[in-house]
């Protein structure tokens, strides 16, 4: 009797909540709730689908201006290489009767100086360096091909239009029609722009190269990565390994993790004071920008390496220990090899950090126009972020096109680091 009783009520129970369950009100808030996710999942889809047009408008825009600047204009003249004018090294004349002669319907004065400006001011030493290196060739006849001047460069590429008025353009009527005449006689052609990738920086755009800053940017992430990877390792497996947990290490930890987020600006004002200003360091060094991008990645490696050994199961140290290893046996033999994917992570990470920065290099001088490959530690030489900076601010359209490529180039070094960064987590990633 008594578990007919039992029976009952809990079919009673049993029918009362499915008749909860089905109620209306029930039904109500479920269609709410399912309401609610299926518009969070499509606010995600939308803010996704925004950053991915942004980052393709972004890009497209980069990409759209400075693709032009891998090509470069270059002109080809009959010169005769006179030798008076060899002796006296005046090539400009030379290439300048040349070009008069290619262009034979101009022949008064005024024209003709305007001829004069569709050849590059570094025309002369392209070919005083080919008779340098060939001096036979003076008292005959060549074929040289030179850079012509930015403008040039720039109607040929399409970015002066020969249909607006002559006022409201770069070039006039008289250089537009000598260009037309050498382009019926396949003397000017476009081809690509080796010299972007082998010259210095030069006040004339067609001139100008990020070879330099390439350098310069090699070199101070040289100094930056030889201190700031054995310092910050270092630092980490004693923090996490070795110190002991009081006061003073909890003080050390707070100001590593605040270090970390300080402006980059901050570290290039104590560069300029301490580097610069008491230890007189040259101004504008690699070896100067490198110990500023040391002191600044230096809290990004501390603590991506923390994370990588903490992420070593204490198993392995409680093994290794009772086998009777030591301590620092134990954290160099077992311990920085498991943990070794994360902290070359976080090393190449805050290095990309440092090859991307702009301000703290302003701060210390680097910002100086280098015309002069840098050959070493102390040279005077620039970075490809500040080198972008210098060329934006630069009315010349040739230069916008350089910037822009020169933004393409660096964010190609920043994605290859990126990409070394996560190939190498893959390859040396242990699943525990």
């Amino acid at each position: 009797m008594t578990d007919l009783v039992e029976q009952d009520t809990r079919a009673m129970s049993v029918a009362a909540s499915k008749s909860r369950y089905q109620s209306e009100e029930f039904a109500a808030r479920l269609r709410r709730r399912y309401a609610a996710e299926q518009r969070f999942k499509l606010a995600g889809m939308l803010a996704v689908t925004l950053a991915s047009i942004m980052l393709v408008v972004l890009l497209g825009s980069i990409v759209s201006k400075g693709y032009t600047a891998f090509l470069q204009t270059k002109m080809r003249l009959e010169v005769t290489i006179d030798p008076a004018l060899a002796q006296e090294r005046n090539y400009m004349a030379m290439l300048r009767q040349a070009l008069y002669a290619q262009v034979p319907e101009i022949t008064d004065r005024a024209s003709r100086r305007s001829l004069n400006e569709l050849l590059s001011s570094g025309a002369p030493y392209e070919l005083e360096a080919m008779v340098s290196k060939n001096p036979s060739l003076i008292g005959t006849k060549q074929t040289v091909w030179v850079r012509a001047d930015d403008e040039v460069d720039q109607f040929a590429k399409g970015a002066i239009s020969r249909d607006v008025p002559e006022s409201e353009r770069r070039l006039n009527d008289i250089k537009i029609k000598a260009i037309d005449t050498l382009t019926a006689q396949g003397a000017i052609s476009t081809g690509f722009n080796t010299t972007l990738f082998t010259a210095g920086d030069s006040r004339e755009p067609e001139q100008a190269g990020i070879w330099g800053a390439i350098v310069g940017s090699f070199l101070t992430l040289v100094v930056t990565m030889l201190l700031s990877v054995p310092i910050g390792v270092a630092a980490a497996v004693y923090l996490e390994e070795f110190a002991p947990k009081n006061r003073w290490t909890d003080l050390i930890e707070v100001n590593i993790n605040n270090l970390a987020a300080v402006p980059s600006i901050i570290f290039g004002l104590l560069g300029l004071a301490v580097f610069l200003g008491f230890f007189g360091l040259p101004r504008s060094a690699p070896v100067v920008g490198g110990l500023v991008m040391a002191l600044m990645t230096l809290p990004v490696i501390i603590i991506a390496s923390r994370v990588a050994l903490k992420s070593v199961p204490p198993s392995i140290r409680e093994a290794a220990l009772g086998i009777g290893a030591s301590p620092l046996q134990t954290v160099t033999h077992h311990v920085l090899p498991l943990a070794l994917p994360g902290i070359l992570t976080g090393t190449i990470i805050g290095m990309s950090r440092a090859l991307g920065e702009t301000a703290p290099l302003l701060m210390i001088g680097m910002v100086a126009f280098i015309v002069d490959i840098p050959g070493g530690f102390t040279d005077s030489a620039t970075v490809l972020p500040v080198q972008i900076f210098m060329w934006a601010d630069s009315p010349e359209r040739a230069f916008t096109e350089r910037t822009s490529a020169a933004i393409m180039v660096l964010l190609g070094f920043l994605i290859l680091m990126n990409g070394l960064a996560v190939f190498l987590r893959k390859k040396f990633e242990r699943r525990w």
